[in-house]
């Protein structure tokens, strides 16, 4: 059975960076494409940012693009999310997934596992 444990999650003010992390456990963790979601109260989930099972390939919302990166230690079964120069409208709470193929790694229900969430708040 998959689990995914994020963490890294809290508050910070605006500008500032935070690391998101997501342990996986269960099943070969290099094997799977990984993503990042993030859903904000009273909105539906939204996608973030996706790496290919290898790292080679990343895929960014625009809302993440040129302030977010994605990262995987496939050693460690770990999946990261930096996240710099955070906005009072990142604030979420951020969800680690596993599973999507082909060209559906926008698509929250191309995900097979999904971790339990951690929030995020970034104060004005």
């Amino acid at each position: 059975q998959v689990q995914l444990v994020e963490s890294g999650g809290g508050l910070v003010q605006a500008g500032g960076s935070l690391r998101l992390s997501c342990a996986a456990s269960g099943r070969t963790f290099s094997n799977y494409n990984m993503g990042w979601f993030r859903q904000a109260p009273g909105k539906e989930r939204e996608f973030v940012v996706a790496i290919s099972w290898s790292g080679r390939n990343t895929y960014y919302a625009d809302s993440g693009k040129g302030r977010f990166t994605i990262s995987r230690d496939n050693a460690k079964n770990t999946l990261y999310l930096q996240m710099n120069s955070l906005k009072p409208e990142d604030t979420a709470v951020y969800y680690c997934a596993s599973g999507w193929t082909g060209v559906n790694y926008y698509k929250w229900e191309a995900y097979d596992a999904w971790g339990q969430g951690t929030q995020v708040t970034v104060a004005a």
